[in-house]
């Protein structure tokens, strides 16, 4: 698949028609001025036509694979993986005070335009991130988003969205998920998850699982619900990682057209997670993430 970005209608919606120079000298915003646009467009239109477009009939003819020791990605997709995160494109419009660029979302999702549009399988991954990311920052603790936003924000880690349940489907507050408060201030997490958009793969060292669960006694429906963190591998006091928590993928869904991107089902066997936001008010934080979502699937 070929794929070439149109720079230049890009850069002209972002100056001339949203007026993104405006934003220039703002508070969170950085240096940011309208020299900035175009290098960065002209450098995501790069990534996008020669690394992740030529990636498309490779994922679709192989998609993701289910294996032993966990989800393994097509061919290509983790040295593509690789190109975004040294780019920095995870953390284009992330605080500087996180290792983020801090410059416009506007500028941020006019890149992200360019990579779902070269290669949507891929795009799904860091999408979910962005979400993760605004989600601690609105709802995050001090040392949660020490721990992990930085490791979010940098693309070294990937973050997911865990609501949906078998028996539950759209009736979020019909989950059963359960978090059940554990002696040291964390939560053991039991349930399943479904369609869960790069639910597990082999291109980031860690996951951070997003996921609504339901603390003992809580109200009957969505005012019981609470949301908690999940990670793949537990993180050490020095930031390292540690044991592999009990979590792991059973399951992968099929969805046309973007085999490469792993939908999957996720097994929570009595993992350790932390409560994020305040207690029963979880499906709120959610949808911090849930419009962040809404943003980059206007995109596609």
């Amino acid at each position: 698949m070929a794929y070439d970005a149109p720079v230049n209608e890009i850069e002209f919606s972002l100056k001339e028609i949203a007026g993104i120079g405006k934003l220039a000298g703002l508070p969170g915003l950085g240096a940011y001025d309208d020299d900035v646009v175009r290098p960065i467009l002209e450098e995501a239109a790069k990534l996008a036509r020669d690394v992740l477009a030529p990636l498309n009939p490779v994922g679709d003819s192989q998609g993701a694979r289910l294996g032993a020791d966990g989800v393994v990605a097509p061919d290509g997709f983790k040295a593509a993986y690789d190109a975004f995160r040294a780019g920095g494109w995870m953390g284009l419009a992330a605080p500087e005070a996180w290792g983020g660029q801090g410059l416009p979302r506007a500028l941020a999702l006019g890149v992200m335009e360019m990579f779902h549009a070269a290669n949507m399988a891929f795009g799904l991954c860091p999408m979910l991130s962005f979400g993760a990311v605004e989600a601690l920052l609105a709802h995050g603790t001090d040392a949660q988003k020490q721990t992990y936003l930085p490791k979010l924000v940098a693309g070294d880690w990937t973050g997911t969205m865990n609501m949906t349940e078998p028996q539950a489907g759209s009736d979020v507050g019909a989950l059963t998920t359960k978090a059940v408060p554990n002696a040291d201030g964390g939560y053991e997490i039991t349930g399943q998850k479904i369609y869960i958009t790069w639910g597990d793969h082999d291109l980031a060292e860690n996951i951070i699982h997003m996921v609504l669960a339901r603390l003992p006694g809580a109200p009957a429906g969505s005012k019981g619900i609470s949301l908690f963190l999940v990670p793949k591998f537990l993180v050490n006091a020095d930031g390292s990682l540690g044991a592999r928590n009990g979590v792991q993928c059973i399951g992968l869904e099929k969805k046309i057209g973007i085999h490469a991107s792993p939908t999957c089902v996720m097994q929570y066997g009595g993992a350790t997670g932390w409560l994020i936001g305040e207690a029963n008010k979880g499906l709120a934080c959610m949808f911090t993430m849930m419009n962040s979502a809404r943003l980059n699937v206007g995109l596609e």
